[in-house]
Parts: structure tokens; sequence; C-alpha cells
């Protein structure tokens, strides 16, 4: 072990009986208050152990490597991981589990230590199997536990995790930490109808202090609770963190959330492959997030050479784990995009952060007439505006060459009860508003409370279908002639 950084080994090893004062802002004060050039030194030996360790144990890794005509002893530097190894994309991962079922060739430990079994859900294609041995469980639920312990929560305090349990590893990530924690863990789940009335009423009984879910699923759940009859303020949430979607990092989002309940809101969450996926997560002075770079190495990279961007500028994270060893993913390209800074942070951590969260997926990306339109840049715009009926779809189809856009938005129900006025002014107002805020014009059309459904897990706003988008723009023609 470091005499310098606290519980740092490979493979690694807890104390789970361990807790910092009580009084304390940092879980490991000196690991994540360090002079960033000293923790890097660090970071790199560890790197030179995983990619050893990976090597001798991952075939997946051997072959990728020897490729690329790097060998583990050849990583003198950052510089040398950055510019000698190979990303890893999603779709290697899923490649090697349909060679090698049902876990891949990058499968470090074996069979009979696989504790936990989680994955992609496989709507677009194979699944991607996650296994999870028994001891990064352990690092997993510690990393988590740390990082909950920067958000400001602690043992005792309640726990509410209000998302989907099953495959997806948001939920049970949440878990492990929450118990790791020594809080009071409530998995109260989601995704049965009526699920979000029963959720209200417990938030209500219990008064938790911390809540996890989806942006998306907090606000609906804000709204249920407001139909029927209950005032979600005096659910006495103090901290609510997210992850799944883009959205806390989204300053009207943020905002909404944090006045529905009257409490705190975090972003966090990388990929399900990444768990411990909370290394990206704010803390309870720092909003956006910080990279926790101890626990998984992020690098912020052009998508397309896959080389480091200065800070201050947008690149694709890109991460490898630290504290793993029966999956570990080394250099996974996310496809996500994101800004990332290495200024001061409020709360004295010197890790790189990303002060605008992730703002969404590249593949994402809607162009527009030439302008390039992400559809978190659509919701926060919205969120900004009196009357926002808190959803909306974007409909994208393609007119030869180029793509066509009409987003259709809820009015809240106080304006659309008050008549075709208020329909007419909001319109006004939220196309002059997209325009402004996008630097280009879209078809708009205004719609009723709740036509659009609501869901406890992941928003999917984003339709790319030239029958829906024929059909709205015939009715917006119809509705101005």
């Amino acid at each position: 072990m470091s005499a310098d950084m606290e519980q740092w080994t490979f493979p690694p090893k807890f104390d789970d009986s361990y807790f910092p004062d009580a009084k304390s802002r940092y879980w490991f004060p000196h690991r994540e208050t360090m002079p960033s050039g000293d923790r890097d030194a660090a970071i790199l030996k560890r790197l030179q152990e995983v990619c050893a360790y990976a090597y001798e144990n991952a075939p997946f890794y051997k072959r990728k490597w020897d490729e690329a005509g790097f060998h583990p002893s050849q990583l003198k530097s950052l510089e040398d991981f950055e510019e000698r190894l190979p990303v890893i994309r999603k779709s290697d991962l899923r490649e090697s589990q349909s060679a090698f079922p049902p876990f891949g060739d990058y499968l470090c430990v074996p069979d009979r230590e696989v504790f936990h079994i989680h994955g992609t859900s496989g709507t677009t294609g194979r699944p991607t199997a996650f296994a999870v041995s028994q001891n990064d469980w352990r690092a997993i639920a510690n990393a988590h536990a740390r990082i909950m312990w920067g958000m400001g929560m602690r043992p005792g305090d309640t726990i509410c995790i209000a998302a989907i349990f099953s495959l997806y590893m948001g939920s049970w990530g949440a878990l492990a930490g929450a118990e790791r924690l020594g809080a009071k863990a409530f998995p109260f789940g989601a995704g049965a109808a009526g699920m979000s009335s029963r959720c209200a009423q417990w938030l209500d009984i219990l008064k938790p202090q911390g809540f996890y879910g989806t942006p998306t699923y907090a606000i609906h759940l804000a709204e249920t609770a407001i139909k029927d009859g209950r005032d979600p303020r005096k659910f006495g949430l103090r901290y609510m963190y997210f992850s799944g979607e883009p959205g806390a990092s989204i300053p009207a989002v943020r905002e909404k959330i944090e006045d529905y309940f009257n409490a705190k809101v975090f972003d966090c969450g990388s990929m399900g492959e990444m768990t411990p996926w909370m290394n990206v997560g704010g803390s309870e002075q720092t909003p956006g997030m910080l990279c926790w770079q101890d626990i998984v190495y992020t690098e912020v990279c052009d998508p397309n050479t896959h080389v480091r961007v200065p800070y201050g500028s947008r690149g694709t994270p890109v991460y490898t784990h630290l504290e793993r060893t029966s999956q570990p993913m080394i250099r996974l390209e996310s496809g996500d995009l994101t800004v990332w800074e290495n200024s001061p942070t409020p709360c004295g951590r010197t890790y790189p952060h990303l002060p605008m969260g992730i703002i969404g997926r590249i593949d994402d990306m809607i162009t527009i007439r030439g302008e390039n339109v992400y559809p978190s840049e659509i919701e926060a715009a919205l969120c900004q505006l009196d009357g926002y009926g808190g959803d909306h779809r974007i409909i994208i189809t393609r007119d030869g060459t180029m793509d066509e856009m009409l987003i259709s938005v809820e009015l809240d129900g106080n304006r659309w009860s008050q008549g075709e006025e208020q329909h007419k002014a909001f319109h006004a107002v939220v196309s002059s508003h997209l325009h402004k805020m996008l630097g280009l014009r879209s078809v708009v059309e205004i719609v009723a409370p709740n036509t659009h459904p609501r869901t406890d897990f992941k928003a999917k706003r984003v339709i790319d279908d030239r029958a829906a988008f024929n059909e709205m723009q015939r009715r917006h023609e119809e509705a101005s002639a």
C-alpha cells in the first residue's frame, strides 16, 4: 500500500469498517486533495499494474495490444498510455462475448468467482453481460459510498432508490453504495403501474434524506405527488443524486427539481460497463461532475483521434478502471460528449471536473441545416420558460440531405385551460426562444399537459420518424391556415 494514498492497493483491498471523521468533508482526505501531479504519478504505477494484469489474464487485451504493437513493459508515462494503447468500444465487447460466451475473453477471473451478473437490455442488438466478482462488488460499494459521502450523505440517513431493479447497474450500484455507507437503504424500485403514487406516499411517511433515480422520473414523481395532494417539499429530502440521462447538470432542470423538493441535486454517472459508474459525480460544494481519477482514470479525448483534448475543450470521455479485476475496462470510449476543466474546485478536491456534466451522446447529435444540436440543449432551453408543461418530443425527418425538426411542447395546465390565445402566445415564445438559443428555426407544436407519456426510467424524447413529422407538420399547417 502507498504510504501516501489511503487504501491504495491492487488488487484492491478495503477496510469495510473504515469511516472518516464525521465532520470531515472527505472520505480519503489525502487521496482527494493531494497535488494532482503526485496523484498522476501514483495512477501511472497503477496503470502499469492493471495493464500487466490484463495482458496476462485477458486474451482480448493481449490480442488488441499485440496488434497495436504495445506491451505493458513499454508503459513509462501517462503520455505512453494515451498514445500507445488503442481505445476499445462497446462493439468490441459484444464481439468478444459473441465469440466467447457468455462473458467474453476479457473476463480476468475464473467463472466460479463471478458474484453478480448485470448487463445491457439488448434492445438494439446483442446484450452485453457484466460479470462482477465479489471483490469487485466490494470495491464498487466502497467507491460509491465514498462519493455519496462527498455529496453530504452520512451513516444512518435513509436513502430511497427509485429505479428499476433488473439488469440496470444504476439501481444496484446505488444500493451497494448506500449499504456500505451505513445508510438505511430503501430500495423502492420503479416500473410498475401506480408505483409513483405509492413512492410519494412512502416518501411522505419515511421522510428520507437521500433519493436516487433519473431526473425525468424525479419531475414525474413531483407532478404525481402534487396531483395526489402531497407537497414534495415536505418529504424532507436533502440530497437527490441522478444518473442515466443528461439533466442534473442542466441549470434549468436542476433548479426545477430543487424547487419541487427543496433538496440539493447532484449529477453523476458514466457507463454501466465502468461501474463504479459514480466515478464522475458532483460533491456537496462542486456542481457538475468531478472526475474521481483514483477510482476510474478519465481522459477527455478528440472523438476521431482519441488524443486528449486541452482543458476547456469538448471531447468524449475515455475511461480506465483502477479498482476492478473481473472485467477491467482499459481505455473504453464512451461515445458521450463533455467539456472538462482543471481549475480549483469549491470542495477543495484536486480532480478535473465536468462543469456541464455529460452533454449527451455524440451519436444523438442532430444536424439541422448545418447546425449541430443536442437534445439536452433543447431541454435546457425549454426548462427556462414559464409555462413549460414538463415534457416534449423532438421529431426528426430528413428532406433530401438535410434534417428537419419539429418540437412538440406541452403547456402547463393553468395556461392550457385559459384557451387558444394563451396557446398562441406560448407558441410564439417557444419559437423565438429556441431560435435565439439554438441559432436555427424549427417547427413548434403546443400540446395539452400530459400528452406525452411519462417514464420512471430514462426519457426517450427524440423520434426519428418521417410519418410522425408529416402528420404533425400537417396539423401545424392547418392550425396556421
